[in-house]
């Protein structure tokens, strides 16, 4: 099984992206084939300052490696360091409908709030498609939001298939039984629903968008001004406190056995605790699951060199992957069979 997901370098990692991506990338890299790549090209349509963009690559790479990931079983790589991404980008540009991506939330909802309705921002399941599509992936871990970019990568891979493969039967995209097989392989998506949406500091989805984030590397004083700042309704100590409407609970969830959420639970419905300490209690939780991550990665930033060498052996590793679908794919639509990566 071939596993495939990716982490914008647009900031500081933070818990909504290890909860509801990164913890998988860990858990999967021993149940297959797994490459997970730092979307730098994606980060383009949020970071404009290229001096930004190459710290938060590098820093990405360090949190990946400090979260457990291991290039030993899993392929780390930059996206912008296959060309191909982009190239089958284009090529799969050529085939999908404008009506497709009219539909899509996350572009709406991010002018919405006020970013350029710019065509990156437009055609990003685009490139995402191509991500995927580009190394036959079978399962991608992404967040519940990314739900729709993953039937939009299925549709485009369809759309492609049927217009480029004789006797392709979207019914039988495998062509087990009549039809012939796509050159693109359609993905299905990997969500952890009970972790797939992590609330942020002001109780919406947790995200650098938003700047309501708790990061995971963060100096402990901004980590404690983080968490301490977490809004809260105005509940008296003494009162019960409903845990289904309380993001705080929501993240302290994260981190509890069942026998310690069940016993959380019953103190938020007691009453007499305040927010103040379930917030030293949340802090708490975060150190003891978090701080040996946070000492690893301090030891891996002395050593540029090997996270240097991790980035370009897995770029290598990713290339003889794709080499064969894009390959195919180039013949397929017409283009010269010569390639560069």
């Amino acid at each position: 099984m071939r596993i495939l997901s990716g982490v914008q370098p647009s900031g500081a990692l933070h818990l909504g992206n290890y909860f509801g991506a990164v913890k998988q990338f860990v858990e999967l890299q021993t149940e297959g084939e797994a490459l997970y790549f730092i979307a730098d090209l994606h980060a383009m349509t949020s970071t404009r300052e290229p001096e930004a963009l190459a710290r938060q690559s590098r820093a990405i790479a360090l949190d990946f490696l400090a979260l457990g990931l291991d290039p030993a079983r899993a392929t780390l790589f930059r996206q912008s360091d296959i060309a191909w991404h982009t190239e089958l980008y284009w090529i799969l540009g050529s085939v999908t409908p404008m009506a497709l991506l009219e539909r899509g939330h996350s572009y709406k909802d991010k002018t919405a709030r006020g970013l350029s309705p710019d065509l990156g921002l437009f055609a990003y399941p685009v490139l995402m498609a191509a991500d995927i599509l580009l190394y036959g992936a079978e399962r991608v871990p992404v967040g519940k939001d990314q739900k729709q970019h993953l039937e939009f990568a299925r549709d485009i891979a369809t759309k492609f298939n049927m217009t480029y493969v004789k006797g392709y039967d979207p019914q039988d995209p495998m062509g087990r039984e009549k039809g012939k097989p796509g050159l693109l392989r359609l993905p299905e998506p990997v969500i952890l629903d009970s972790t797939a949406v992590v609330p942020g500091a002001d109780g919406q989805k947790m995200s650098k968008s938003y700047a309501n984030t708790i990061d995971l590397f963060a100096e402990d004083k901004v980590l404690k001004k983080q968490i301490m700042g977490i809004v809260t309704d105005s509940t008296p100590v003494e009162a019960p406190k409903d845990p289904a409407t309380s993001s705080l609970f929501a993240l302290l969830k994260l981190f509890l056995s069942p026998a310690e959420l069940a016993e959380l639970e019953g103190s938020f419905r007691r009453g007499g605790t305040g927010y103040g300490e379930y917030k030293k209690q949340l802090l708490a939780a975060f150190h003891a699951h978090f701080d040996g991550a946070r000492a690893k990665r301090a030891e891996l930033a002395k050593a540029p060199d090997y996270v240097d060498t991790v980035l370009r052996e897995g770029a290598a590793r990713a290339r003889n992957i794709a080499a064969p679908i894009i390959g195919a794919v180039r013949a397929a639509v017409g283009l010269p069979s010569q390639r560069a990566s």
